[in-house]
C-alpha cells in the first residue's frame, strides 16, 4: 500500500547522489531514454560526483593499499567522509547506500520503495572496495544486483536510477504500466502481442482479438502464473 499511495500522490523531485571515481561510466545510462526525459521534465535530478575532487594531495589520491598486505587498492574513507558531509551539510538524506557484492540483492520490491524516497547516495565500490569504517559508520544499505563481481559499482547504480526513476509518476506516458511491469506481484508477465495479427503464420491467441476484456485479464493472469511456475518456480513460493 505504501507505494500505491505514494504512486497516486507523489509530487516533490526526488535526488540522487552517485559518489563514483569513475564519472564518465554514468554518462550515457544517465542521459537517454526514460531515465533522461525524466530529468528534463524536473520529476529527478541525478547528480554525480567525482570522489576525485575530494583526493588527498596535489594528485587526488582517493584509494590506497590495504592494512595486511592484500592485493589490490582500497578507496579511502577521508575523500568518501569529506563528500558526503557536504551533501548532508545541504539536505537531510533517506538512504546512503553502497553497492556492493555482498549487499542485499535488488528486486522490485526494493525499487518500489526506493521510489518513495526523496534524497538518496549511492556510492559506487571501485578497485578492492571501500575501508570498512564507511560501510560501518556512513552507509545505511548495501545493495547487490546478484552473486558475480564487476570492475565497480557504476553499472549497478546506473539500473538502480533506471528501475527507481521510470517508477516516478510522470516519467513514463502510461503510469499504469509501470504497476504491471514483471515483479510487481511477484509473476513474470504473459506474452504480449502486436500487428499484424498474422504473420508468416504465427498467430495472435484469438482471446486477445475478441475484445472480451474480463476473458482477456483471465487469460494473462492464468498466462503469467503458468510462466512463471515453468521459468522462475522460486517467485511462486514468495506469493
Amino acid at each position: 500500500m505504501l507505494f500505491l499511495r505514494h504512486y497516486e500522490n507523489w509530487h516533490t523531485r526526488m535526488r540522487i547522489d552517485i559518489l563514483t571515481v569513475v564519472p564518465e561510466l554514468l554518462e550515457s545510462p544517465l542521459n537517454h531514454s526514460i531515465v533522461k526525459r525524466a530529468k528534463e521534465a524536473g520529476l529527478v535530478e541525478i547528480i554525480i560526483h567525482d570522489i576525485r575532487d575530494y583526493g588527498k594531495g596535489n594528485y587526488r589520491h582517493v584509494d590506497d593499499y590495504s592494512f595486511g598486505g592484500d592485493a589490490g587498492m582500497v578507496l579511502m574513507v577521508e575523500p568518501i567522509f569529506n563528500l558526503i558531509n557536504d551533501l548532508k551539510a545541504e539536505r537531510d538524506y533517506d538512504e546512503i547506500i553502497y553497492m556492493s557484492p555482498d549487499g542485499e540483492t535488488f528486486n522490485q520490491k526494493e525499487a518500489n520503495r526506493l521510489s518513495c524516497l526523496q534524497n538518496i547516495i549511492i556510492l559506487c565500490g571501485h578497485y578492492k572496495g571501500v575501508d570498512q569504517r564507511v560501510r560501518d559508520h556512513i552507509i545505511t544499505k548495501e545493495i547487490s544486483i546478484g552473486d558475480f563481481v564487476l570492475s565497480g559499482g557504476e553499472i549497478p547504480a546506473a539500473m538502480i536510477c533506471d528501475a527507481v526513476t521510470r517508477l516516478i509518476p510522470g516519467a513514463i506516458s502510461d503510469e499504469q504500466s509501470a504497476l504491471t511491469d514483471c515483479f510487481q506481484d511477484n509473476l513474470l508477465a504473459p506474452p504480449v502481442y502486436t500487428r499484424p495479427a498474422e504473420f508468416n503464420g504465427w498467430k495472435v491467441p484469438e482471446i486477445l482479438l475478441s475484445g472480451n476484456h474480463a476473458a482477456i485479464r483471465d487469460w494473462m493472469e492464468e498466462q503469467a502464473l503458468e510462466r512463471t511456475g515453468r521459468l522462475r518456480p522460486d517467485l511462486l513460493e514468495k506469493i
